[in-house]
C-alpha cells in the first residue's frame, strides 16, 4: 500500500486487518514483573465531525484513521504527550476489558467486545509498565468526547499518515545499543512507546509484515 492511497473505513479494511492479526502470534512480556496496562488501537473514519485532525495532505470523510489523544497538561505523569487511549488493568480485568473501559472513559466511545479484532506484542516501558495493545474496530459513525481530567484533545489521524516513506524516524541513544523510534505525524513526531506500537500496527495489521518492536528505546522524558 502506498502512502498516497486512502484507506476507506469499511468492511474490506476490517477483514484485511483481522486477517493479518489472525496470522500474527503476539509476544507476551518475559522480563521482570511490571505493572500491567492496555491500550486501544481504534480504527474509525476521519469523518466530518472530527474533533481534530493532523495530516500532511487533504483527507476524505470516510478515510480510515486511528484515535490518538494529547494528554491533559494537568496530569502528574506524561502531561501533554501523545497517547493511545489506555491505562492500568484493574483487579480481575483482562487487557481487552481494560482497553474498552479506557476507550469509554477517555474519549466517550463505548464499544462491545465483538469489536476487538486482535492484539499486538506487549511493550515494556521505561516508566514501569507492560502495555498490551488491543486492536479495536470503531467504525465510520462514531462521536468522541474528551474527558477533560485526562485528555486535552482528541485526534483522528489517517492511517495513511503512518505509511509515510519517512517513517519510522530512528535516533541514536547514548544509553542503549538500540535506537529511539519516533513516528512522524504532520510536521511533528510521536515518541515511543506510543510510536513503537503505532509502527507495529502499520507493519503487521496494514502491511502484513512480521515486525517486532519491543527492543526499541524510548526518549528520556518517557522514562518517568
Amino acid at each position: 500500500m502506498e502512502q498516497n492511497t486512502p484507506l476507506r473505513c469499511g468492511d474490506w479494511l476490517r477483514h484485511h486487518i483481522q486477517h493479518n492479526l489472525q496470522a500474527f502470534d503476539p509476544l507476551g512480556h518475559k522480563g521482570p514483573e511490571l505493572r500491567q496496562a492496555a491500550v486501544a488501537i481504534t480504527i474509525v473514519s476521519v469523518g466530518t465531525s472530527r474533533v481534530d485532525n493532523i495530516s500532511s495532505y487533504p483527507v476524505r470523510d470516510q478515510e480510515a484513521a486511528l484515535i490518538l489523544t494529547r494528554r491533559s497538561t494537568r496530569l502528574k505523569h506524561h502531561a501533554g504527550q501523545w497517547a493511545i487511549p489506555g491505562g492500568r488493568l484493574e483487579e480481575g480485568e483482562t487487557p481487552e476489558e481494560t482497553a474498552l473501559r479506557e476507550l469509554a472513559e477517555e474519549v466517550g466511545l463505548q464499544l462491545s467486545r465483538d469489536r476487538i479484532i486482535g492484539r499486538l506484542d506487549d511493550f515494556a516501558t521505561r516508566s514501569g509498565f507492560v502495555m498490551t495493545p488491543i486492536v479495536v474496530w470503531g467504525g465510520s459513525e462514531v462521536n468522541l468526547t474528551p474527558n477533560p481530567h485526562e485528555v486535552r484533545s482528541i485526534h483522528r489521524i489517517p492511517i495513511r499518515e503512518f505509511l509515510r516513506p519517512d517513517a519510522p524516524l530512528l535516533e541514536e541513544n547514548p544509553h542503549s545499543q538500540h535506537p529511539i523510534l519516533y513516528m512522524p505525524v504532520g510536521y511533528t513526531r510521536i515518541a515511543s512507546p506510543t510510536a513503537a506500537i503505532l509502527y507495529q500496527f502499520r507493519e503487521v495489521a496494514i502491511l502484513g509484515r512480521l515486525t517486532r518492536v519491543a527492543h526499541f528505546e524510548q526518549p528520556p522524558f518517557a522514562w518517568r
